[in-house]
């Protein structure tokens, strides 16, 4: 598998990609390794580079986060991003049998995790505009590409699993329940983190 394929495609002809991806038939570790370490560095270099050098409004006043406080946060970030996108992976294929979908063990495990890794993508490439960390910014460009995941779920289990449309949709909102639940937990372990002391730590208030 060639590193980063379907990506393009995947926001361009969806249908046809989720054809192709279910069509290539590698392993589970081929599809996640070629493509989340790298899309996964987005976010992260963008948002090191966006709270440190162009900064973001706190309280009224520019504020940028110092060189090693964003290092740290964009490491953490960066090998939480790996491990949610690899364990929502492996909830879909622990639930795969519940839903009926066909094969064996490694054709579900592949297919389980293609489908977090390209649900994921949109998200990971509309995180680029932490390049220039304005609230409303992020949060519309993210919440698009949120949608558009969703959309990408509800079309990519059909033809991925190869199930009718009926149990599709099922297995689709318990994939949408398992991806909530866990961005709940992020945002909690992420509050637990800052209240021990390991948060952003200020270079200066530019007026």
């Amino acid at each position: 598998m060639r590193l980063l394929s379907h990506t393009i495609g995947i926001l361009t002809n969806p249908e046809k990609e989720w054809k192709a991806i279910r069509a290539d038939r590698h392993s589970f570790f081929q599809v996640f390794l070629t493509h989340v370490p790298f899309l996964a560095l987005i976010p992260t270099v963008a948002g090191y580079f966006g709270v440190t050098r162009v900064g973001f409004e706190v309280g009224g006043h520019l504020a940028r986060l110092t060189p090693g406080s964003a290092a740290v946060l964009s490491i953490v970030t960066y090998f939480a991003l790996l491990v949610g996108v690899y364990c929502l992976g492996e909830f879909i294929n622990w639930m795969a049998r519940s839903y009926g979908v066909e094969g064996d063990e490694p054709t579900r495990h592949y297919e389980g995790t293609a489908l977090a890794v390209f649900i994921s993508t949109p998200i990971f490439l509309a995180s680029i505009v932490v390049l220039f960390p304005h609230p409303w910014l992020t949060m519309a460009s993210v919440g698009i590409a949120g949608m558009y995941s969703i959309y990408l779920v509800f079309a990519g289990i059909p033809i991925l699993m190869n199930m009718n449309k009926d149990r599709a949709f099922l297995y689709a909102c318990a994939v949408l329940t398992v991806a909530l639940v866990m961005m709940v937990t992020v945002l909690i372990t992420s509050v637990i983190l800052w209240s021990v002391g390991i948060g952003p730590i200020y270079q200066h208030h530019i007026h």
